[in-house]
């Protein structure tokens, strides 16, 4: 089998979203997506990866990632070059499994777990990508109509918010009230009054809900050690069950310091890419919980020897999709298969929303659990009526 193809699409109206579809001589079509700069990683991927790629073995995989990873440019960080890597490598994968009649699942080894526990990020549909929803939350003053703003609502009715989760069956939420005050300071400190602020949506999910539902608490990176721990140390009250990139997270020092003194659990992180940054980390015991985005760290081949590292210093993964729908199904491939898995992220804002016009299937969730896909590969491919938007900009180099 060799590579005669190698095809992108970014639309418009999500401008962050990046596909790459490869094509072989055999007729198959493997998938894969990365987020943030679509055009930047569209001109790598065609002046770049594409001659290293064309008339090359599709089933080489780890070959393909080591040159694309480790080569002169892009090791180490989450850049341009990594990204490109990323999509390219999840849609080998994809190759390999329509080639094996197997979904990637089973070529990592097999199922660990029957089904997948998903935690909702509370999102809305414009967040990162924009569009628009259908979901209303909350009663009188508070009521989100016409959208489906799990955003909105965890600011505005955390509590009712818990309540419409817990029943369609999650048991995990995540949410960030603490990122509007970084701004005014650079994330350079935090007022008491601030903090109280911030601790209000917490407040009602356990007065609400007491202990039905686990609380993730998003920092984004967005402050400096001493304002991130005078976050947690009062957040520690409302029993998060991990505090997400409360710092930059290069700075492991630093991180390993505030897990230490947060009383806390740590989380991180979805920037970081490649193996070695996240040996760095747990060799620096800097974190309790391991998320990993495969479209930032070098796709399903890095991931899968991240996870495996994580496993070592008995760290549990939990993959990162706030992004795009093949993301998202990949990562739910990889943690099937990886022992040390425990949650996949979601946002149902998405999985109800814009997700549903790109991609021909998405993976299925009954009463908060992710099912495993079924079908070869990915289980999934690039939706022909999304291609024919007239915002929808496709490239092609071929051998």
């Amino acid at each position: 089998m060799k590579i005669t193809a190698i095809e992108t699409t970014r639309l418009t109206a999500l401008p962050n979203l990046f596909w790459i579809e490869i094509h072989t001589d055999e007729g198959i079509v493997g998938l894969g997506e990365t987020f943030r700069g679509a055009e930047a990683v569209e001109a790598y991927v065609h002046s770049v990866a594409a001659p290293m790629l064309l008339n090359r073995d599709p089933l080489r995989i780890e070959a393909h990632s080591k040159q694309l990873l480790r080569g002169y440019l892009g090791f180490n960080g989450s850049g341009v070059e990594t990204r490109a890597a990323s999509a390219i490598d999840i849609a080998l994968w994809d190759i390999f499994g329509q080639a094996m009649s197997q979904p990637i699942h089973q070529l990592l080894g097999g199922l660990c777990h029957e089904k997948m526990r998903a935690y909702n990020t509370c999102a809305g549909t414009s967040f990162n990508t924009g569009g628009e929803g259908r979901r209303t939350i909350g009663k009188g003053d508070t009521r989100v109509t016409e959208r489906y703003d799990d955003q909105v609502a965890f600011v505005e009715c955390a509590d009712e918010l818990a309540q419409s989760l817990i029943e369609e069956g999650f048991t995990a939420m995540k949410i960030w009230p603490f990122d509007v005050f970084a701004p005014a300071s650079g994330g350079q400190m935090i007022t008491s009054s601030e903090i109280r602020r911030g601790l209000e949506p917490f407040e009602k999910i356990r007065s609400a809900v007491g202990d039905k539902i686990e609380v993730m608490c998003e920092l984004h990176s967005l402050w400096n050690g001493p304002a991130a721990l005078a976050i947690a140390r009062e957040l520690r009250e409302y029993r998060p069950f991990w505090v997400e990139d409360p710092i930059k997270m290069d700075g492991m020092q630093t991180l390993a310091d505030f897990r230490k003194l947060s009383g806390v659990p740590v989380c991180g992180s979805e920037t970081l890419a490649t193996r070695s940054t996240f040996r760095d980390l747990l060799a620096a015991d800097a974190v309790d919980y391991v998320m990993l985005d495969l479209s930032w760290c070098g796709g399903i081949s890095e991931a899968r020897k991240i996870g495996t590292l994580a496993e070592a210093y008995q760290k549990p993964i939990a993959p990162h999709d706030c992004t795009g729908p093949v993301v998202l199904m990949a990562s739910l491939h990889l943690g099937l298969a990886s022992p040390n898995a425990i949650f996949q992220e979601v946002v149902r804002a998405y999985l109800n929303g814009f997700y549903r016009e790109l991609v021909t299937q998405l993976p299925v969730i009954e009463n908060g659990w992710l099912l495993p896909p079924t079908e070869p590969g990915l289980g999934m491919s690039l939706s022909e009526a999304m291609k024919k938007r007239p915002d929808c900009a496709t490239r092609i180099s071929k051998r």
